[in-house]
């Protein structure tokens, strides 16, 4: 089985890159840089996106339709919204919104375009396959809506309307465009993000301190997954 693993930061993969156990190549495809690797028999392709809705989407297309991936993982870091989450805590996403799509002035939704829907929901047996892994290591992992935008949200009025109006638990900046583009082209997909800040006005602060940690504590158990993966 070949599994895609996705970032949108170096510092996301990186953690990554060094739990593997060997890599066979790096690639340089479209502005962007491939990693094949694998780990527990399993074929890895590894890929930082760079930040944002635009460039997690093409990184998600190419890692189906040019390397062929069964299965796509997400690991990074997230801010939190509900307020049980606090820093250094796991979320998985159930289902994932894009807060910043608004064509309300033809009578939609937040967040909806025609021929399309509001939410995309990631994949059940991932999600599950998590939960275990989180009841044997003892770990706390919550699960919910995470909303996607491409903006670092730092405004606490911001973040009480999105999780008002898509009732969202996390934010960030790729996981429902990689959702997308997974959805429509038959990929089950997992999100897994590692609280780095409150998206508020110390986010930016939280974030450079934490997102280190974060990201680490991400990686290592998203390997725990790949142990459980068949």
């Amino acid at each position: 089985m070949v599994i895609g693993i996705m970032g949108a930061m170096r510092e996301e993969i990186e953690p990554i890159l060094e739990l593997v156990d060997e890599v066979d190549g790096e690639i340089d495809y479209a502005g962007n840089k491939y990693y094949k690797a694998r780990f527990n028999n399993h074929s890895l392709v590894i890929a930082y996106s760079k930040i944002g809705k635009v460039n997690s989407a093409l990184t998600a297309a190419t890692m189906i339709e040019k390397f062929g991936i069964e299965i796509m993982l997400f690991s990074g870091v997230a801010g939190a919204i509900n307020e049980n989450l606090h820093i250094g805590d796991l979320i998985i996403a159930t289902k994932l919104c894009q807060h910043d799509l608004d064509i309300t002035a033809f009578g939609h939704p937040y967040g909806y375009v025609p021929e399309s829907k509001v939410f995309v929901e990631s994949d059940e047996r991932l999600n599950n396959i998590a939960k275990d892994v989180a009841k044997k290591l003892d770990l706390k992992l919550l699960e919910g809506i995470i909303a996607t935008g491409d903006q670092f949200i730092a405004d606490p009025a911001r973040k009480e309307w999105i999780k008002n109006t898509f009732n969202a638990d996390a934010i960030e900046m790729e996981g429902a465009s990689v959702g997308f583009v997974c959805d429509a082209l038959g990929v089950p997909f997992f999100i897994l993000r590692a609280i780095s800040d409150s998206a508020d006005m110390d986010a930016g602060f939280d974030f450079d301190k934490f997102l280190e940690g974060s990201a680490k504590e991400s990686a290592k158990f998203l390997f725990k997954m790949l142990e459980e993966i068949k």
